[in-house]
């Protein structure tokens, strides 16, 4: 399935990996409104997508030499004639679209290359997992401007802690590649010839997961992560895993590992020969190669 818009790009392979893409390299994947209804609109779909068992997990990437590099100046120039409410309502969609990427039920998976600056950030705090070219650099650039990272602010608070959190937002610094691996926002540093390489290890790796059970997880860490304390939080952790071990999925991957094959969801097909499967179960057992 494709599904192109003027400045973005989805794309669904036969694995039900979706590949969202920012598509306007000659403004550096800018931000404006356009951008950000289409990103929504596609979001809306991925969410149905992913609730439907077509999608297993979402790829998000831009084209061109750079991310994104946050808000398109031309957008900002007409900001500048913008009420309060003409404002509030911009800021409630880019909000929106945040919302949707941290709370789609399959896993993300964010591509940096180059930079990702102000709003980019944001996109890249609210993935599972994000992979980055050596070379990549981040920057909550808000505040030379005189504005703040106020939308995108929970999530990457969120990836970073509250004490770097005021460092980065308060100096706008320009972090490194290695910076943003060491503060917790980017999971892995690829050099830029093996960044598409390292994204399609990892899809590999989420494809081997059972969707049932990310899903799962993924909604009961979000729980765990508002409340984790709480009685209800404690029920939900009982309640997950008693559903799942009964559950179809549940049921066939227990017995595919005590039977050492492969579960019914994972995929085939190697060019070495040894498949996809059979290697990642052997990582389950501890087994060598």
């Amino acid at each position: 399935m494709v599904n192109d818009i003027s400045h973005t790009r989805l794309v669904v392979d036969d694995r039900g990996v979706a590949r969202l893409t920012l598509d306007r390299p000659e403004v550096h994947n800018a931000f404006d409104d356009a951008l950000i209804g289409e990103l929504n609109a596609h979001l809306e779909r991925l969410h149905a997508l992913t609730e439907r068992g077509e999608v297993r997990l979402v790829v998000l990437g831009s084209d061109g030499k750079h991310f994104s590099a946050g808000a398109d100046l031309n957008g900002m120039k007409r900001m500048i004639d913008y009420s309060f409410d003409d404002n509030l309502k911009d800021a409630r969609e880019l909000a929106r679209l945040m919302q949707q990427l941290d709370a789609l039920p399959c896993p993300t998976l964010c591509r940096v290359q180059g930079a990702a600056y102000g709003g980019a950030v944001g996109l890249a705090a609210c993935c599972d997992v994000v992979i980055a070219a050596n070379k990549a650099k981040f920057c909550l650039s808000e505040v030379r401007i005189g504005l703040s990272p106020a939308v995108i602010s929970p999530y990457v608070q969120r990836a970073i802690g509250p004490r770097q959190m005021r460092r980065y937002a308060l100096t706008a610094e320009v972090i490194d590649a290695a910076t943003a691996q060491a503060l917790g926002l980017v999971h892995e540093v690829a050099e830029g010839a093996e960044l598409d390489t390292r994204v399609d290890q990892m899809i590999d790796r989420l494809l081997a997961a059972s969707p049932q059970a990310q899903r799962a997880t993924k909604a009961l860490l979000a729980q765990v992560a508002r409340d984790p304390d709480s009685d209800a939080t404690v029920d939900a952790t009982c309640r997950t895993i008693s559903e799942l071990r009964v559950s179809r999925e549940g049921q066939e991957g227990l017995a595919a590992f005590f039977d050492k094959r492969p579960p019914a969801w994972q995929r085939t097909g190697d060019a070495n020969g040894e498949r996809d499967d059979d290697r990642d179960n052997k990582e389950q057992r501890h087994e060598p190669d």
